[in-house]
């Protein structure tokens, strides 16, 4: 055992297993002696912005919406807003030290969004990409490579690597005993088993794990829309577009106003969104039977649910005509959602555990969803964005406000 600070590292532990997509050479101890930066670094914010024009250049970035949305989240002027809402917070303060990522397996690029909350908070960043081969990591990896190549941008990719490896490594005990801080993205049971290996004394985790999302649609005024399809595309993004497998998808749909606009707003929604899905879906034999089995359990644990009939296994319906506790249980992906028409938002008040995460809404002011929240003080729900922007990445998620999280404060007396 050789010891690194107050840090304890199994020496005969060589990396070989380890796939480096970037760089493929690395030496960690040079890359453990680098220095924390302030948060919202001038480098930093050079190297997103050119990140940002080497992928919006790339000819197959169009098949790819959740790249261009990274890619536009790079852009200077945006970091520049978001920066500048921290403006006042950030004096004498310097990124935590050296943070290391595991991204989740179902969402392709979260694992850029995760490492790009370590580099604005000025942090050296180990980030274990997900192990299925997504041709979005590709991308940006080509990028990053591109970006380290033609515009001199080295010494500032020295800053972070990014990994691939099996479960099996001891590369997680490894990275994981020599970071400061560790952020998991994954289900309950992968970060139970990744806490089995041990941090640093002043380490700490955040942890993103398994979480529920809700949807709000107010019939009043979806009944009257004129471009229902142009909803129906952003619900399809927010669920669809990763098999209703992100945490932030909906699988629960709540319908507020009254029975007649409801009626006439189901079926603009529906009929919207499964044109959509049938010209650009394709649905596996065996989420079929996953939809049926899912069915079946609701049936057996719940009273009063009626599956809506449709032509197809695209689009699965089931109607509630109670709000059972306990609905964030029964859910399944690939277009598989609950409904239920509620008279008022604080009738969803009584279901919401720690599990919600993201509440969708359409129709709705923001008056109201801030009185829903003060008046109701829901267990869980961390954001309520527009239908459309469940998946936009914000540097407060989950409930954390990354950049104060991931930063020190030096205190001057």
């Amino acid at each position: 055992m050789q010891k690194f600070g107050d840090v304890v590292t199994h020496t005969q532990y060589n990396l070989n297993d380890v796939e480096f997509l970037f760089p493929k050479e690395f030496e960690i101890e040079k890359f453990k002696c680098l220095p924390s930066t302030e948060p919202f670094s001038s480098e930093s914010i050079k190297y997103l912005d050119e990140l940002s024009k080497i992928l919006l250049k790339e000819s197959g970035i169009k098949n790819f919406p959740d790249v261009v949305t990274f890619a536009f989240f790079c852009r200077k002027a945006n970091i520049l807003k978001m920066k500048n809402k921290y403006e006042s917070n950030l004096e004498i303060s310097l990124g935590r030290g050296l943070l290391f990522h595991i991204a989740p397996s179902n969402v392709p690029i979260n694992f850029s969004y995760s490492l790009i909350s370590g580099i604005l908070s000025g942090n050296l960043n180990i980030v274990r990409v997900p192990s299925p081969r997504y041709e979005q990591i590709d991308i940006v990896c080509n990028a990053i490579v591109k970006l380290n190549k033609e515009n001199n941008f080295s010494a500032f990719s020295s800053r972070f690597a990014l990994v691939r490896y099996d479960r099996e490594s001891l590369a997680t005990g490894y990275f994981s005993s020599l970071c400061d801080v560790r952020i998991i993205w994954g289900g309950d049971n992968t970060i139970e088993q990744i806490r089995e290996n041990k941090l640093p004394s002043r380490a700490f985790d955040v942890t993103f794990a398994d979480r529920y999302s809700l949807c709000a649609i107010n019939a009043d005024v979806f009944a009257f829309e004129n471009a229902p399809e142009k909803i129906a595309l952003s619900f399809y993004n927010d669920t669809y577009l990763f098999d209703q497998n992100a945490c932030t998808a909906p699988h629960l749909v709540i319908w507020l106003g009254s029975t007649e606009n409801v009626e006439v707003a189901k079926k603009k929604f529906w009929h919207s969104l499964h044109e959509l899905v049938k010209s650009r879906y394709k649905v596996q034999s065996v989420i079929a039977v996953d939809k049926l089995a899912s069915l079946y359990d609701q049936s057996i644990n719940l009273k009063n649910i009626k599956k809506t009939a449709t032509e197809d296994n695209l689009l699965w319906r089931i109607e509630l005509e109670d709000l059972p506790v306990n609905i964030d249980l029964f859910r399944c992906n690939s277009g598989y959602f609950s409904e239920y028409h509620a008279e008022s938002l604080s009738d969803i008040s009584k279901i919401i555990n720690r599990k919600y995460q993201t509440l969708a809404y359409y129709g709705l002011d923001k008056s109201t969803l801030s009185d829903f929240i003060r008046h109701e003080k829901p267990g869980g729900i961390d954001r309520i964005v527009p239908i459309g922007k469940t998946t936009d990445f914000s540097l407060i998620w989950d409930g954390y406000n990354l950049i104060e999280t991931l930063t020190r404060k030096i205190e001057i007396v």
